[in-house]
C-alpha cells in the first residue's frame, strides 16, 4: 500500500492545524514534519512546540523528519510531543544505533535518511535495526527543487536488499514528488511517498492525495 505523507513545510503557516486538518480530510494517511536547526541544513523549521501543537490536529501518524545536527538530544522531546515516526540522518553528528535505540525506547518508530550522494550501503548496514529507510531525492534544507532521479538506483538497491533478508521495512522518498515522479519512486521500490507543494498547492488536495496513490499502487514494485 501506498502512503502519502504531505510535508507541512509547503502548508500555510498561518493556519497550520487546518491545513493538517485538510490534509487528512483528503485522504492522507501520515503528515510530515521537516525539522530543520539551521546547522545541519541551511534552514530553519518548526520544533518540538510546533509539532505538540498540530498533533492534536492530527488522527494518523506524525512523521517527523529531523534535519539536525544532533538528533540524539532531541529524540525524547519529539516523542512526548506525540511523534510516531521518527527519522534522522546517518550524516548526523549522533551515534546512529544510540539514536535508533533511543527513538524505539521512546515509544515512536526509527527511522534513519540519506541525503542524494550517500550510498544506499551506508542505509542498508543499519536496516535490521530500523523499519523504514528514507531516501532523499533532493538536497534537504529547502522545498520546491527539483526531482533527483539518480537517486533511484538506491532506492531499488534498498529494496532488493529488504526483499532477500525478508525484511519488513518501509521505504520513503523526499523531494520532487509529482504525478510523473511518483510512478518513477514506487516502481523503484519506494512505498512512503512525501509531498509537499504538489499536494498543498493543488485546486483540490484530495484528488491529488488520491492521484498520488493511484498512479504509486500501480507503478509499485515491493
Amino acid at each position: 500500500m501506498i502512503i502519502i505523507s504531505p510535508s507541512v513545510l509547503s502548508c500555510d503557516y498561518a493556519k497550520m492545524g487546518s491545513e493538517v486538518e485538510r490534509m487528512e480530510a483528503g485522504g492522507a494517511q501520515w503528515i510530515h514534519y521537516d525539522v530543520m536547526d539551521g546547522h545541519f541544513v541551511p534552514n530553519l523549521t518548526i520544533g518540538v512546540e510546533i509539532v505538540r501543537a498540530l498533533k492534536k490536529h492530527q488522527k494518523g501518524v506524525a512523521d517527523v523528519h529531523l534535519m539536525i545536527t544532533d538528533p540524539l538530544d532531541y529524540v525524547e522531546a519529539f516523542a512526548k510531543a506525540g511523534a510516531d515516526v521518527i527519522t534522522f540522518h546517518v550524516e548526523a553528528d549522533s551515534d546512529v544505533e544510540e539514536t535508533i535505540k533511543a527513538i524505539r525506547a521512546a515509544g515512536a518508530k526509527p527511522a534513519i535518511a540519506i541525503k542524494p550522494k550517500t550510498p544506499a550501503e551506508v542505509a542498508i548496514k543499519y536496516m535490521d535495526l530500523v523499519d523504514m529507510i528514507l531516501v532523499m531525492t533532493v538536497e534537504p534544507g529547502f522545498g520546491g527543487q527539483s526531482f533527483m532521479y539518480d537517486c533511484m538506483p538506491k532506492v531499488r538497491a534498498i529494496r532488493d536488499e529488504a526483499t532477500r533478508r525478508e525484511k519488513d521495512l518501509w521505504i520513503q522518498v523526499d523531494g520532487g514528488i509529482n504525478e510523473e515522479t511518483v510512478v518513477d519512486s514506487a516502481a523503484a521500490g519506494a512505498d512512503v511517498i512525501v509531498s509537499g507543494s504538489t499536494i498543498f498547492k493543488a485546486p483540490d488536495a484530495g484528488e491529488m492525495i488520491h492521484s498520488l496513490i493511484a498512479k504509486g499502487e500501480a507503478a509499485y514494485r515491493g
